[in-house]
């Protein structure tokens, strides 16, 4: 060996001189010394890991080899690096690359007893079962130190038993079992010493929690108790030896770490995280620490982490997990100047050399500056300062940089640099607001309720308001904003992470109070599901597309189990609200088009019907099987022989907000033969069953409240029917019984989930009934006959009338007139028309009737533009939570435009005083 390498080696480290005297020929045999100048590849590493214990089958000899060979490797990094033959970022990859490689080893040796005693373990839908390391820390930004633990977590994909083994036990004790074996191997401490200390706290509930837990266990963990510092951890989060099961875990994880939306409550949670680390410093006494002090690696790690949390949901590039690309992506995204990146580059580099440095003393993991001449001489030397002073004097040049930058960052975006004087803005505030107003403040700063809150949510509530009522005084209506917003504040104010985001992002502030002077409904739904308001700050403000939706729907449900009720209803009562939020969000702040909007409500409710099915009829077949259709053929989850058809707004794909569903059940099934599970039910049972179900996933109230009203009443025979109808008793009623007004409730009747094939027959069926020929004297009289019931029961009473009063959607010229009037049409007129019968929807309807002649297209125009006129009114009436009754000579010329049409079609005789009304 190289002598005067040799020497500084053994300058530079105590422990490789124990390694050298225990190893000495060894090392002298494997290593030429023009080999200790060069990099070792994945590959290497991860060949000399196996080939060092392939051949081992014994666990002590197979320890003892792996603790032989760290001691070896470990003596050549040292040399490395002692000799500045390697850089950080190498020699991080390369202890990296070994941990890994050990880890898979392991857990390869480990698992062979374990499938003699217990055999595969197997999840309950048939798969085979591995165990998931997912690495944390440095570990999982592959850049581990010379004497660093590894920071592991252990999963799995399903719950499940383990089959054909001398004893069975569930999937997640033999993983458990498994974990335990893996951290043995690794960390037991030997005569040869030990592998890498193994630290398990990360998992979730950390310590006395199970080792290893399942995929749907980590995703509830993360969403319903993830911490903010746990956002910090999984930045890094990688696993070991990827598999499709280890990346969909890790998929899963990313929301919860990269949010959607620019996520400004980090910075909150850095300086949090900054001042515990600091108290920690303090109550230890290790200032002289260049990890946890005062411009130490972990400033600079937050530094960049703080812009990952806050831009990584958007930024894709700053989800890197290594520290120095990310910050170098900071420079290209220009989120940081070049100088901030050269001096924290420059600093982290040296620190992480400093930290290798210390730790090659003794192969101990401390960040800790030595105290003593001796160690200190040491790594003066290892490091070619002249002497410490020297060294100390660099040192703190460069910790005072990163002071610099993180001070810097804090800040600028400090709780304080937004807002004007408290004492000024609230007599600004006093000025605007009527003595109701200002006593509903009152009252909210001198509640019981506040007075219960811990002092750290009084503190950031005071922190919260000034920021809040300059925004109100900003809006359009201070007032409205205010009381409107109070409720959801009381609501929030325990959940103080969502007051940090308002007041780091005053765009989502702004955004929030002009919501709030709009609509009371979207206030009234954040104050009673604060949850939404996570959704609420993450929105882009377009309109939710129909695939996006579905995926993401489908994401949520797929990894709860089929018996999990409670939190499927969860999930499917937030999908609607948050989504139909993210509307009512585009329809007021983007101005989105009334069209789209309705577009984008009944695409949301198409899917949670679509998605409730599914989960209904798969609770149904699990528990007795599959039924089989009118065909004999088996009816399982892709060919289920049941659709639920849509009618009024959601067949008419012109859903509003708050607006009910009014659905039908139809069933395919051969209702006679029993379904094919263990306990098996008649067909008719079956579909029956599965209908309840539906009903009970949608309707259930819940502290979420309900996915929608359903109203099963257009059914045949209305609430004397059957719930659930087959297609042929459906044909048959509607063919032979039905009264007209039903088959005008048909013209907007679409399926809308189900069995493809049974949907492609109902439209058949439905075609055929509404192209019958009919007189048109006799379908005007029962539409006629059928409106002024809707009139008398619904409309605006004589003295309303009176009053000036005008009932948008019941009154003689509104929203129902213009409805009958398409209904008519496809009745009277598709006998001969046949392409009358094909959409659903009114303005269609209308298009289709004068592109067939049937309807001059002056008039099929102006009826449109009254109705998508009505229609938006009614939109914004339901988003002020106000009655459908306006003033009527507001709309005078509309209705007047509606009911000469009305004459013309349906009553030649009728007579409206509109403007008496």
């Amino acid at each position: 060996m190289n002598a005067e390498q040799l020497q500084k080696t053994l300058r530079a480290s105590q422990y490789a001189e124990q390694v050298l005297s225990n190893h000495q020929s060894v090392l002298e045999q494997d290593y030429a010394i023009d080999q200790f100048a060069l990099g070792l590849s994945t590959e290497q590493i991860y060949a000399t890991v196996q080939q060092t214990v392939e051949h081992l089958q014994d666990e002590a000899a197979w320890m003892s080899a792996l603790r032989i060979l760290r001691a070896r490797l470990m003596f050549r990094w040292i040399w490395q690096d002692a000799n500045q033959l390697t850089n950080v970022v190498t020699l991080t990859r390369e202890l990296s690359d070994f941990a890994d490689a050990c880890i898979t080893a392991a857990k390869a040796f480990a698992l062979t007893p374990l499938l003699a005693k217990y055999g595969e373990p197997i999840s309950y839908s048939g798969k085979v079962q591995e165990l998931i390391v997912i690495a944390m820390g440095k570990l999982g930004a592959q850049e581990l130190n010379l004497s660093s633990d590894i920071d592991l977590i252990f999963a799995f994909d399903e719950q499940g038993e383990t089959e054909g083994g001398r004893k069975s036990i569930d999937v997640q004790q033999f993983c458990i079992l498994w974990g335990q074996k893996l951290i043995y191997l690794l960390d037991h401490i030997t005569a040869d010493g030990f592998v890498f200390r193994v630290d398990m706290r990360l998992r979730p509930w950390g310590d006395g929690s199970p080792l290893a837990i399942s995929h749907v266990a980590m995703e509830k963990y993360l969403s319903q108790h993830g911490r903010e510092w746990e956002r910090y951890a999984w930045i890094k989060a990688r696993i070991v030896n990827p598999s499709p099961a280890g990346d969909q875990l890790l998929a899963m994880t990313r929301p919860f770490v990269f949010r959607k939306y620019v996520d400004y409550s980090a910075f909150e949670a850095m300086r949090e995280m900054k001042a515990m680390i600091e108290r920690e410093v303090a109550r230890r006494n290790i200032e002289d620490d260049i990890k946890l002090g005062a411009g130490g690696i972990r400033e600079i790690e937050f530094i960049v982490q703080v812009f990952q949390l806050i831009y990584g949901g958007s930024k894709l590039e700053l989800q890197d997990r290594q520290c120095l690309t990310s910050l170098h992506h900071l420079e290209t995204t220009e989120m940081l100047d070049s100088k901030a990146v050269k001096d924290l580059d420059d600093a982290y580099l040296f620190l992480r050399r400093l930290e290798h440095a210390i730790q090659a003393l003794n192969d101990q993991q401390t960040q800790s500056l030595p105290t003593e001449d001796e160690p200190r001489q040491r790594l003066v030397d290892t490091l070619g300062f002249k002497d410490w002073d020297d060294f100390m004097a660099t040192l703190n040049a460069k910790r005072a940089k990163v002071i610099y930058q993180f001070e810097h960052l804090i800040q600028e975006n400090g709780p304080d640099t937004l807002v004007e004087s408290f004492s000024h803005l609230e007599k600004k505030l006093n000025e605007v607001l009527d003595d109701p107003a200002r006593n509903l403040v009152y009252e909210f700063w001198h509640s019981h309720a506040l007075k219960k809150l811990p002092a750290k949510a009084v503190e950031r509530l005071k922190t919260f308001w000034p920021h809040l009522v300059e925004a109100v005084l900003d809006s359009e209506n201070p007032q409205v904003a205010l009381v409107r917003l109070m409720p959801l504040i009381e609501s929030v104010m325990r959940r103080t992470v969502y007051l940090v985001m308002l007041i780091e992002s005053k765009g989502a502030l702004q955004r929030l109070v002009k919501m709030a002077t709009v609509s009371p409904w979207i206030c009234e739904e954040l104050s009673q599901y604060p949850v939404l308001l996570d959704e609420f700050l993450s929105m882009d403000f377009e309109l939710p597309k129909r695939q996006d939706l579905e995926d993401s729907l489908r994401q949520q449900l797929l990894r709860i189990e089929i018996d999990q009720i409670e939190d499927q209803m969860r999930v499917l009562r937030l999908f609607k609200k948050s989504n139909v939020l993210a509307v009512a969000a585009s329809d007021v702040l983007a101005e989105s088009p009334l069209m789209k909007v309705s577009d984008a409500l009944t695409d949301i409710a198409e899917v949670s019907v679509n998605a409730t099915l599914h989960l209904a009829y798969q609770m149904v077949a699990k528990r007795h099987g599959y039924p089989l259709n009118a065909e004999g053929q088996r009816c399982a989850i892709d060919h289920m022989a049941f659709t639920v058809i849509g009618y009024g707004k959601v067949g008419g794909i012109e859903l509003g907000y708050g607006s009910d569903l009014d659905l039908v059940f139809i069933h395919f099934m051969d209702e006679q033969a029993d379904t094919d599970g263990l306990k098996p039910i008649s067909g008719f049972e079956f579909a029956m069953r599965v209908a309840q179900k539906f009903m009970s996933l949608m309707t259930t109230q819940t502290l979420d409240g309900r996915v929608y009203e359903v109203d099963t009443r257009l059914r045949p025979s209305g609430e004397a029917g059957l719930l659930v109808t087959s297609l042929k008793a459906f044909a048959q009623y509607q063919q032979k019984s039905a009264w007209l007004w039903e088959h005008q409730a048909l013209v907007r009747a679409r399926p809308i989930a189900g069995d493809l094939y049974l949907r492609e027959k109902f439209e058949v069926l439905r075609c055929d009934i509404l192209t019958q020929k009919r007189d048109a004297s006799a379908v005007r009289t029962e539409v006629l006959k059928m409106r002024q019931k809707m009139k008398d029961h619904l409309g605006s009473s004589p003295d309303q009338k009176k009053d000036g009063i005008f009932h948008l959607k019941q009154d003689a010229g509104g929203i129902v007139d213009i409805e009958f009037m398409a209904q008519y049409a496809v009745l009277a007129w598709s006998g001969t028309n046949k392409d009358l019968a094909h959409f659903s929807d009114n303005v269609r309807i209308l298009e289709d009737a004068a592109k067939s002649g049937c309807l001059p297209s002056d008039d099929a125009t102006a009826l449109i533009q009254a109705y998508l006129r009505e229609r938006a009114e009614s939109h914004r009436l339901a988003l002020a939570n106000q009655s459908m009754q306006v003033s009527a000579s507001d709309w005078h010329d509309t209705r007047m435009t509606v009911y000469k049409l009305w004459q013309r079609l349906i009553d030649p005789n009728a007579v409206f005083a509109l403007d008496s009304e």
